[in-house]
């Protein structure tokens, strides 16, 4: 578009009177566009991939049989991922080895090294409990998955005592926080939960929390005797074997280790010994006195 030009528009009707019709709709109007600015558009250089023209000389790098090779099936038309040539493929005659653990979890790991940095800077609060909430609004996780393991990478940084809430730990970071004076507790967690938990609809305990709750648990937890529950969900407990044998677990620092009784262990299956079923043993003269009593 070429340019207005509002000087000559400003002489135009200086000179000639603007009561006729006729010269008001010749003249240009009072809001000019100047044409600086669309001539100036221009498009962002990273806005767009540039096609790549094939079959167009040699100079062009595509050029004469524009990538695909010299000859073969595979310049003439397009071949699937499985053809062997027209024999059977070998996932077919083989069969396909491996299998996909539905029962496997992909922990988010942390190192004590990065935590100890976090406190430094003062973006981890020591003083209070470090959950897997803190963790995650911290961005000292980029990402939950199935849960957060603290490994025990740095270990020698750890000077700060801190009492840590998550779903596993290795033994050599529970012997480095203890030995700094801190607590780890591991805690069950589920990919719902996590999600409730940072959204701040579930509370994550140290303990596990009852199914119901007393009028004075209520009135401890929400000041009041009649005001709501502060949470909608509660976190859930361990279902399956696996989970509950490890959160059991004194060694791990499950949450479910006070379950144990004296001499028993974390396993469902094997039994402390001397804590089975009695036999019954019969006393001496028990069958005479039977024979005693029949009737018949």
């Amino acid at each position: 578009m070429p340019p207005r030009l509002p000087a000559l528009a400003t002489l135009c009707r200086a000179a000639a009177p603007t009561s006729s019709p006729l010269l008001s709709f010749l003249l240009p109007s009072t809001q000019a566009r100047h044409a600086s600015i669309l001539g100036d558009l221009r498009d962002v250089p990273s806005a767009y991939n540039k096609r790549i023209r094939r079959g167009r000389g040699p100079s062009s790098g595509k050029g004469k049989t524009s990538g695909r090779g010299h000859k073969g099936q595979k310049q003439h038309g397009k071949v699937p991922v499985r053809f062997q040539g027209g024999q059977t493929p070998q996932d077919i005659v083989k069969g396909v080895r491996g299998f996909e653990n539905l029962f496997s979890v992909e922990m988010s790991k942390v190192n004590l090294n990065r935590i100890q940095d976090w406190i430094d800077q003062g973006r981890l609060d020591p003083t209070k409990p470090i959950t897997v909430k803190e963790l995650a609004e911290s961005r000292c996780l980029h990402g939950v998955k199935d849960g957060v393991k603290v490994l025990a990478r740095g270990k020698e940084d750890l000077k700060t005592p801190i009492n840590l809430l998550v779903s596993r730990a290795s033994v050599a970071a529970i012997e480095a926080i203890e030995a700094a004076g801190g607590t780890v507790t591991t805690r069950y967690y589920t990919k719902q939960s996590i999600k409730r938990l940072l959204k701040s609809e579930s509370e994550s305990s140290f303990t596990p929390l009852s199914q119901t709750f007393s009028k004075a648990e209520a009135a401890s937890l929400t000041g009041s005797a009649g005001a709501a529950m502060p949470f909608t969900y509660r976190l859930p407990d361990p279902t399956s074997r696996k989970d509950l044998e490890y959160y059991r677990d004194p060694a791990h620092r499950g949450y479910l280790s006070h379950m144990l009784g004296k001499g028993q262990g974390p396993s469902l299956f094997f039994k402390a010994p001397g804590l089975g079923v009695k036999k019954r043993v019969k006393k001496v003269g028990a069958d005479q006195a039977a024979e005693k009593n029949r009737l018949w």
